[in-house]
């Protein structure tokens, strides 16, 4: 199979626009490694990506990652010096929006603002004022790199031809994989419950009101885990990322600390306090306090998903019009599968599986039925399901019968490549660039070195 600059591409985008790679206390010496155009390579960019490549256990190490590294930049530059030749703009607003993306993201991963900022030793404006010339540069490249493949198709005959150009024993190992469909019931809240919950965040609200601090309450009584910690705070947004309840009420705040009324979406009821607002983006903090299950609402939900599994079991009712009847599963109008969000298909791999999920799919033959089995959806509230499992394969080579999806992705994969390929040695006859001669020795897939240089 081709070798695929264009994946090495998509890592080295990811690695070098992580603000702080090194910690204050690394040091690097810098030199040029390579120009494309006007765009300069440094040798710190090589060794940032090295080390964070080798933190996260890639078994490859000297001078072949470094080498690999250089020529995913290489490309990442040319592809850059296209946006300028092309006068490709990015707007302020776009550029905003993927920065608060990723702080998201960044402070997710190290669990609070503040622990992020003291690992790099920099507030969050200043990550954000390192990051936003390389986020907007990332998009420039991103549109490029999409118009060069914007005019793919892919064909049944293509998938066929590249399957049948693989050698025997090049074909891909496909593991065992799952199919898996689910009838669901959510236990009902009772209206006192509702009326219980509603008191508690009035009262909070009514505390506010008076003068008491949303921060600190936020900490004590809100039961939105992600925020509570950090006195309610969401970090900027815009709209279309919450839910429309919530963005709606979030939107018509106009001064800072300003407080809603009371908002209720499916995660339970809020209130909000403007934090700021720039632009088309806006700060807020929140305090969520949810409606509680009782015990004997799981148990109707429980009882009643038991009696659904005994009418599909004397086969008076069909799993699919159980879905359709029953379920409270937002994917029941699509058969109730279970959709794989790595590849939003409906096959599953082992691993890919919830331990929990695949404990109890793993022990039902396939057309079986599970018991009614407890489990957290994805708005994190408790609930019942009967599993369905549709199918289970066998570990094989890949075929066209069974493995087309993946076959179809694999030959887009591959006339990607070939694409970007070509436009590489293309744009590199009329492109001026250099490589530092200590690179000399690399081998790479294309021609980043001109005899004449």
């Amino acid at each position: 199979m081709r070798k695929m600059i264009y994946r090495v591409f998509l890592l080295s985008v990811i690695l070098i626009h992580t603000p702080g790679l090194l910690s204050s206390q690394e040091k690097l010496i810098d030199e040029v490694a390579g120009v494309v155009g006007s765009n300069v390579i440094l040798f710190s960019d090589i060794e940032t990506q090295y080390l964070q490549l080798k933190a996260q256990g890639n078994i490859l190490g000297g001078s072949q990652l470094r080498c690999q590294i250089l020529e995913s930049l290489l490309f990442q530059k040319l592809l850059l010096n296209q946006a300028e030749l092309d006068s490709v703009e990015i707007s302020d607003s776009r550029v905003e929006s993927a920065m608060d993306a990723r702080l998201r993201y960044f402070i997710n991963q190290f669990g609070s603002q503040e622990k992020l900022e003291e690992f790099y030793q920099k507030s969050v404006l200043e990550i954000k004022e390192e990051m936003r010339e390389l986020v907007r540069d990332e998009m420039k490249i991103s549109e490029v790199q999409n118009k060069i493949t914007e005019n793919l198709q892919i064909t049944p005959s293509d998938v066929k031809e590249y399957f049948t150009s693989l050698p025997p024993d090049s074909i891909p190992l496909v593991d065992v994989e799952y199919e898996i469909g689910q009838v669901v019931k959510n236990p009902p809240i009772t209206v006192e419950e509702l009326s219980r919950t509603y008191d508690k965040i009035k009262a909070l609200r009514d505390r506010i009101i008076k003068g008491d601090n949303f921060s600190t309450l936020a900490i004590l009584y809100s039961e939105d885990p992600g925020s509570a910690g950090k006195g309610g705070e969401l970090g900027m947004f815009n709209r279309g990322t919450m839910y429309p309840e919530f963005e709606a009420a979030a939107f018509n705040l106009n001064k800072p600390g300003e407080v809603s009324e009371i908002i209720k979406t499916e995660a339970g009821y809020h209130i909000i306090q403007l934090i700021e607002r720039k632009g088309e983006y806006i700060n807020v903090r929140h305090i969520l306090i949810q409606p509680k299950v009782s015990p004997e609402s799981m148990e109707l939900a429980r009882a009643k998903l038991d009696s659904v599994a005994q009418l599909i079991l004397e086969d008076s009712l069909t799993f699919e019009e159980a879905v359709l009847r029953y379920s409270d599963d937002p994917n029941r109008i699509s058969g109730g599968m279970i959709i794989n969000p790595e590849t939003n298909s409906t096959r599953f791999a082992s691993d890919q599986l919830d331990p929990s999920l695949f404990f109890i799919v793993d022990q039902l033959d396939v057309g079986e039925i599970s018991q009614p089995v407890r489990f957290l959806t994805d708005e994190n509230k408790e609930a019942y399901r009967i599993l369905y499992l549709k199918v289970r394969t066998e570990p094989h080579r890949a075929n066209l019968l069974d493995d087309y999806d993946k076959l179809k992705n694999w030959a887009r994969a591959d006339k990607q490549d070939a694409l970007i390929n070509d436009w590489i040695n293309e744009k590199i006859e009329g492109t001026y660039i250099k490589v530092n001669e200590k690179y000399a020795g690399c081998t790479f897939i294309n021609n980043w070195i001109p005899s004449t240089q």
